[in-house]
């Protein structure tokens, strides 16, 4: 993944709290800075950089009966290609359950394939 504008001019800490929250997938901010072993006032500064930069978001949540944040990738940063085949996303992405041997999973198997030659 290439570095975006915002990522360019982040700290070393701001680079491993970022990378932290995007190997996660998402983790809650009280978890955050203890993870990277820096005080709750470091996380939170952290964490107003990055949203600043809008690489990450948050919202407000409650976690262990405290009320805290919980941390996520922009929507931005997620690269979903490896989900596509040309234009149709996985079947497997959704709440029904898919058969393999389904039209869907066949259709979409056949663009990937497709694609690549």
């Amino acid at each position: 993944m290439s570095a975006s504008q915002g990522e360019t001019d982040l700290s070393e800490d701001e680079r491993a709290g970022l990378e932290l929250i995007r190997e996660t997938g998402g983790i809650h901010q009280s978890d955050f800075w203890k993870e990277l072993g820096v005080s709750s006032r470091k996380g939170s500064r952290l964490v107003e950089g990055l949203e600043s930069a809008g690489l990450i978001q948050r919202e407000e949540t409650v976690y262990g009966g405290q009320r805290t944040y919980y941390l996520e990738p922009t929507a931005s940063d997620r690269d979903f290609s490896l989900l596509m085949a040309g234009d149709m996303l996985s079947p497997f992405i959704g709440e029904e359950e898919i058969d393999p041997q389904s039209d869907a999973f066949s259709q979409w198997l056949m663009n990937l394939t497709y694609e690549e030659e």
